[in-house]
């Protein structure tokens, strides 16, 4: 008996360890070796030239997005420059640094957003059953490749911002039609033929990557109608995959009111995913879009983005299901032009090559346990209310051997 108790407290220790590391926090640094090959150089707040990936994991970064473009030199944009040769190089020094990596498919040879889902200009006469093979075959080939050069992604993004689908065709076509595209009164084809891309790159990720978590990610952050029928579709279709990834910008999703709501609205739909905050960013100098205008509370200033940080981790933290947090281009750096433009949101002082102050808060993202404290700190009395050790609620009693939390308190179902 004394032996199964001391094993028992061991698992939950180990348990509990674990969930502490389960948060992550880093940045996009898709640009960074572009940065370095430019001479650009990173100090620390005492001057001291660093090597920026020792650094931020230094100052508690612990996880890392890079995304990938099917044939970048179809752009002009000189920040489109991630092949599979880039980022296998970039994905292994993350890893190197024992740095979690998240691995972001842009399937697509430009930028893959909300109104640019543009089909690779390779894959674009392919029908319809052949693209599904065509995803599923690069996804797979993509990853097998990462995985051989030491670089393989914890985290796999299949597709960016893909909250009206994905390569819907040529920019050409867009201009006569919305082929391809899915709102929440499109074709069900549409739905169908975008669903079916999603299951496809999932198989490859499973096949290669078992062990990776598979994110789908929405910008729809300050719609949560448009967001919880997004995902009750992805829900009914019964798509594989691990986390809701969003997007939120203040400039163009508005404030933290409106991260709140798009977050209890999903804790309250019982999805059983975690959240993560793939990206975010505030600007330091100048708006970096013109939809809200939030300086009267944070002001385009050092300090503005420093409290927008603060009070962004202070709200994230309130919710026990968000497990990560993701600035967009923080490494943007120095005066050597090696972008078309600059990021007015970087988390580097242009012109000294210094941190700003809100760099050295993300690590506060992650220095706290979130689903077993939050959970005890809520001191639950409703012996119907179940939830897995990292904080998930379940919608009943489970049937799985494991460790759950139920009633405030630790219990082993066999």
């Amino acid at each position: 008996m004394k032996l199964l108790k001391l094993l028992l407290a061991t698992i939950l220790l180990c348990s509990t360890n674990t969930l502490r590391a389960q948060k992550y926090v880093g940045g996009d640094i898709s640009m960074l070796t572009k940065y370095e090959e430019a001479g650009v150089e990173y100090l620390d707040s005492t001057d001291k030239v660093v090597d920026a990936l020792t650094f931020f994991k230094q100052e508690g970064l612990n996880a890392m997005r890079v995304r990938l473009f099917v044939d970048p030199s179809k752009d002009n944009d000189k920040a489109v420059c991630q092949d599979i040769e880039y980022v296998k190089a970039l994905g292994k020094r993350i890893k190197d640094k024992g740095m979690k990596l998240m691995l972001d498919f842009h399937y697509s040879d430009t930028w893959a957003d909300p109104a640019k889902q543009w089909t690779p200009d390779a894959w674009k006469s392919l029908t319809n059953e052949q693209l599904y093979e065509k995803i599923y075959e690069y996804t797979k080939e993509s990853l097998q490749q990462m995985v051989d050069a030491g670089a393989t992604p914890d985290f796999i993004q299949t597709g960016n911002e893909i909250s009206f689908g994905m390569m819907w065709g040529t920019e050409a076509e867009a201009k006569n039609n919305n082929n391809n595209r899915c709102y929440t009164n499109s074709p069900d084809a549409n739905w169908t033929r975008f669903i079916t891309l999603l299951k496809k790159a999932g198989k490859a990720c499973r096949e290669v990557c078992p062990e990776a978590k598979i994110i789908i990610h929405s910008e729809q952050t300050p719609k949560p109608t448009v967001l919880t029928d997004f995902f009750d579709r992805m829900t009914t279709a019964s798509l594989d995959y691990d986390i809701i990834g969003l997007s939120y910008y203040p400039d163009f999703h508005g404030n933290l009111a409106k991260l709140e709501t798009a977050l209890t609205t999903l804790e309250g739909k019982n999805y059983g995913k975690d959240i993560m905050v793939v990206e975010t960013g505030y600007s330091y100098a100048w708006a970096i879009g013109d939809y809200y205008d939030y300086t009267s509370t944070y002001p385009y200033t050092e300090d503005g983005q420093k409290q927008f940080t603060i009070d962004l981790i202070a709200k994230l933290k309130q919710h026990s299901l968000v497990k990560g947090l993701f600035w967009w281009w923080p490494e943007d750096n120095g005066n050597k032009r090696v972008t078309n433009s600059w990021w007015n949101a970087a988390l580097y002082n242009h012109n000294t090559g210094q941190p700003w102050p809100a760099f050295y808060e993300l690590k506060n993202f992650a220095t706290e346990s979130s689903g077993l404290q939050g959970i005890e700190a809520e001191k639950i009395s409703n012996s119907d209310k179940w939830y897995t050790i990292d904080g998930r609620r379940l919608g009943s009693e489970p049937s799985k051997s494991g460790i759950y939390i139920n009633n405030g308190k630790k219990k082993i179902v066999r």
